[in-house]
């Protein structure tokens, strides 16, 4: 793909760091808490007609071996030292001597559909990561940008570069332009690393502009750590629906799965830290039920030094690691304020900055946001994330919703900027892989996620209907939740 005798484009991964904010953020609160949690993850194309090549999954072998030989280097520690301070030096200090073990790790097969023995036979790739829940939550990131790299190095080569750093540019600069708040989370369906480099370029050239002209709106980073260091913007991100998931699996409690992975998350990284909460991992209504409680004593966290303290190996040297399927307390959790006891607890909802929107209805679920808020008489301002296959139309059309409704809207964009290509030989949308991979069992037990959208459902088919049954869960539908048909127009 390289153009006007430039040198070819990098391939594959280079960096740990080259992954999501919140695979790094997870792994910390895991450290503490759950560092022998065993689990599996398994891997599900939701676009299946568009199959990769065998070439294609020779070259994904190849990039899974080498990312054994990646560590993270002094300069990105130090990156993370000045950008990150809630990672703590336990926690860094994991981070340095921290590798992957693909051989170990990932199980990954391919299964052509008619087989000649050509690396231009079609198939499908399955793979399953199975090890510690330390060990492996990072494959995540990486493995689905190089299924979507190999994807469209191999199996479909109608498209070229161009216009990519003017596109992000126009796009950056047209949100800006009508006041939006927004970042990169385009990491996981990239097309590959030199588009994510291209659009970085772009937007950054976009937020540039704005700040000279005066623009409301604002670019506050990526959710790519490794692009935040390169471009010197801050890496954005908090929790994603696997810490729910694997909590509720380890525990086999989902009536209080939620407010129990609240609960760990601030013991690990305290009140006003990290504070986006997600809401749809077992539906809005559940998770609302546990945003309304009462932050134990024992959990709610201080500030500053004692956050920082609190999370890693070194809290727990004088006691036992917690790490089973316990409703325990989280321990080593830094008391709240001057340790007394409050007479007016503080809440989850009180506590948490805002909540994020990734499935469903985005109009439903900031009306259900704003009921909610009233009757728990919280009139603080809060922050609403919206981060579901967003477009410009859509971000402009949500931010005027989360506005009149009295919340702060912010944008997480992903495959719009990362994954938006035409075919060169008809000028027609080349369509992204919707690929994911998702937790798929902890310590033995299967992990599934409800969300607010049927078409999201994860998990063990009996498992996700015990689990809706248990919670009272109302089956959601929504028009535009094709997830077959994403981002095809």
């Amino acid at each position: 793909m390289s153009q006007n005798g430039s040198p070819p484009p990098p391939e594959g991964i280079s960096s740990l760091l080259d992954t999501d904010l919140y695979k790094l953020t997870m792994q910390c609160a895991i450290l503490k808490y759950f560092p022998d949690v065993y689990v599996t993850y398994s891997f599900t194309n939701r676009t299946p007609q568009m199959k990769l090549t065998r070439g294609a999954y020779k070259w994904l072998l190849a990039q899974m071996d080498k990312l054994a030989n990646i560590r993270v280097t002094d300069d990105e520690i130090a990156f993370l030292k000045k950008r990150c301070p809630y990672f703590n030096d336990a926690y860094l200090g994991f981070l340095t001597t921290f590798k992957l073990k693909p051989s170990e790790h990932i199980e990954i097969k391919f299964s052509p559909v008619n087989d000649t023995g050509s690396d231009d036979d079609f198939g499908d790739v399955e793979y399953i990561i199975k090890g510690l829940w330390l060990d492996t939550i990072l494959y995540e990131i990486p493995l689905l940008a190089l299924t979507s790299e190999a994807y469209f190095m191999f199996s479909d080569k109608d498209w070229d570069y161009s216009n990519q750093i003017d596109k992000a540019y126009r796009k950056g600069l047209k949100l800006l332009e009508h006041g939006c708040v927004f970042s990169e989370f385009g990491s996981r369906r990239r097309r590959d690393y030199h588009t994510h480099d291209l659009v970085m370029t772009g937007l950054s050239k976009a937020a540039k502009e704005a700040k000279n002209k005066g623009f409301k709106g604002v670019f506050t980073g990526t959710s790519n750590v490794h692009f935040a260091m390169k471009y010197d913007v801050n890496p954005v991100g908090t929790v994603a629906h696997e810490w729910y998931m694997t909590i509720a699996a380890i525990t086999d409690d989902y009536p209080n799965a939620n407010e129990l992975a609240l609960r760990y998350w601030l013991g690990c990284f305290g009140e006003g830290v990290l504070g986006v909460a997600l809401t749809d991992t077992f539906g809005t209504p559940a998770f609302l039920d546990a945003f309304r409680k009462p932050i134990p004593e024992y959990t709610s966290a201080g500030v500053g030094a004692v956050t920082m303290t609190a999370s890693g190996p070194s809290t727990t040297s004088d006691s036992n690691i917690q790490s089973e399927a316990t409703t325990k307390p989280p321990i080593s959790a830094p008391i709240s304020n001057n340790g007394t006891q409050l007479n007016h607890p503080t809440t989850y909802a009180q506590a948490y900055t805002g909540i994020r929107q990734d499935s469903g209805d985005p109009t439903y679920f900031v009306h259900l946001a704003r009921e909610f808020y009233d009757k728990e008489g919280i009139k603080e301002k809060k922050t609403v994330v919206f981060s579901d296959s967003l477009n410009i139309e859509l971000c402009l059309e949500y931010k005027i919703i989360a506005e009149e409704a009295g919340f702060q809207p912010v944008f997480g964009v992903g495959t719009f900027f990362t994954n938006d290509y035409t075919n060169t030989s008809t000028g027609e949308k080349s369509k992204p892989l919707n690929i994911v991979i998702k937790i798929s069992t902890a310590n033995g037990r299967p992990a599934v996620k409800l969300s607010d959208n049927m078409g999201k459902n994860t998990g063990d088919r009996e498992k996700v209907q015990a689990v809706k049954k248990q919670l009272g869960y109302i089956e959601q539908e929504w028009e535009q939740g094709d997830e077959s048909n994403r981002w095809s127009k």
